[in-house]
């Protein structure tokens, strides 16, 4: 894809306008409360087999249901909206506090099924495959409560930061905020950054190296604030040791009441929660790299460098999250404004049904590799590549990438043509 992509995001034109602006009114203002409904939904299933978990057992797997079965063939079935806010809507949408509603009611409903997950998984007389299926539902809707924090962290004000942290609690990726926030969003798409997968990278290899470059940069930068505060890492300002000590006083207090029975519980929803997140990391940025300049800096990151999905469902359940795009060109700017860019790759399906794909590097490299080309129409220079597999996969699809190449040549040479006859035909015409 070699579109031309605009210097001034802020001027970019979406797809859809509407000359009333004010009078524009959210279609989907009620299907958003699909986002905070998922904890409810894991609540109403737990609380299910809580009272028939002999005939309910089924209840006990909803969460893996619903992210791997259920909402990508909704996908499937409805299909995908690019349509824009108006312009002139987006100051009053994002003045609306509806919204931020929203998405601060997942909490309470997330530490509930939380809780009662934990009270279920510790009882003597559930069988080991029910633990285990109450383990990933929980994991399933703590992972989703990333998302959550994902959106309240980017907020400048403390008590939305405050909330992203107990969002995060349960998995124990506090430090997301602070890695995400100033480490992601500054390095992404680029070899540096830990949270962007290279092409020929298996998710099973990026896992340990983004959650270890991730947890290294969180306390790097957190070093960093401090030091120009005159303060060191063990103030009680560190941002850090906060959020790890409100994991520990949750996970110690769910232990306490629940008894230690309940550790495994709590470490495997965690674990599972956390690597759903890195799940969705991977396929965000797959193989995409800005440009480095000859004085060492990158470009500006562009629509081109996140891979997007329209996909209606997963869209209301995850805020818009697969907008990614405008997201890293605006990261203040709240899910509901949240843009779509033509020239923005888009994913074969919606981040729900790209897990599973994800966990099989076989299937993920039939499904991705040959799209990666694409959109760089052939030049296999601008790929973000697995240094290790580097040299395999460009002698691998070599020939692709050169028929590849010389289609976009073919039809870049057509577009201009067609662009040079226009205006000799309108004056023929005159």
């Amino acid at each position: 894809m070699n579109a031309k992509i605009q210097d001034n995001l802020d001027e970019a034109q979406p797809t859809e306008t509407n000359q009333k602006g004010r009078s524009w009114r959210d279609p989907k203002r009620y299907l958003w409360l699909m986002g905070p409904a998922l904890p409810g939904i894991g609540l109403v299933a737990l609380s299910g087999y809580a009272i028939a978990p002999k005939k309910l057992r089924g209840l006990a797997w909803t969460g893996p249901a619903l992210v791997h079965g259920i909402i990508p063939a909704l996908d499937r079935a409805i299909g995908e909206d690019p349509s824009n806010p108006p312009d002139s809507a987006v100051s009053e949408l994002e003045a609306d506090k509806y919204y931020e509603r929203i998405v601060k009611a997942f909490i309470p409903t997330q530490y509930a099924v939380t809780a009662l997950g934990a009270w279920l998984a510790s009882r003597k007389k559930t069988p080991t495959s029910d633990k285990l299926g109450l383990t990933l539902t929980v994991g399933a809707i703590n992972g989703i409560g990333i998302n959550t924090a994902h959106e309240l962290g980017h907020k400048p004000e403390k008590s939305k930061k405050l909330l992203a942290m107990m969002a995060l609690a349960p998995t124990g990726y506090t430090h997301f905020v602070v890695e995400h926030n100033f480490g992601h969003h500054k390095r992404v798409a680029t070899p540096e950054d830990p949270a962007s997968s290279r092409m020929g990278e298996s998710f099973w290899k990026f896992l340990p190296r983004t959650v270890v470059g991730g947890i290294k940069s969180a306390v790097e930068i957190e070093k960093a604030r401090l030091k120009r505060r005159g303060k060191g890492f063990w103030s009680l300002d560190n941002e850090l040791l906060q959020g790890w000590a409100m994991s520990a006083g949750f996970f110690g207090a769910t232990t306490l009441v629940c008894g230690p029975r309940a550790i495994p519980f709590l470490a495997g929803q965690a674990v599972y929660g956390a690597s759903l997140l890195e799940t969705v990391n991977y396929l965000e940025h797959y193989g995409l790299k800005r440009e480095q300049k000859e004085n060492g800096r990158y470009e500006r990151t562009q629509p081109e460098h996140s891979w997007n999905s329209n996909h209606t469902v997963t869209n209301l359940f995850l805020y818009q999250l697969q907008r990614h795009s405008d997201h890293h060109a605006h990261p203040t700017r709240s899910f509901q404004a949240l843009r779509h860019f033509k020239e923005a790759p888009q994913l074969p399906g919606g981040y729900a049904s790209m897990l599973l794909p994800a966990y099989l590097p076989s299937w993920w490299y039939e499904m991705m590799d040959k799209r990666v080309i694409d959109h760089y129409e052939g030049d296999l220079s601008k790929i973000n590549w697995d240094p290790d597999r580097k040299e395999e996969l460009i002698a691998k699809y070599a020939d692709y990438a050169e028929a590849v190449a010389e289609k976009a040549r073919a039809d870049r040479k057509a577009a201009t043509e067609t662009e040079n006859d226009t205006p000799a035909q309108e004056s023929a015409t005159a």
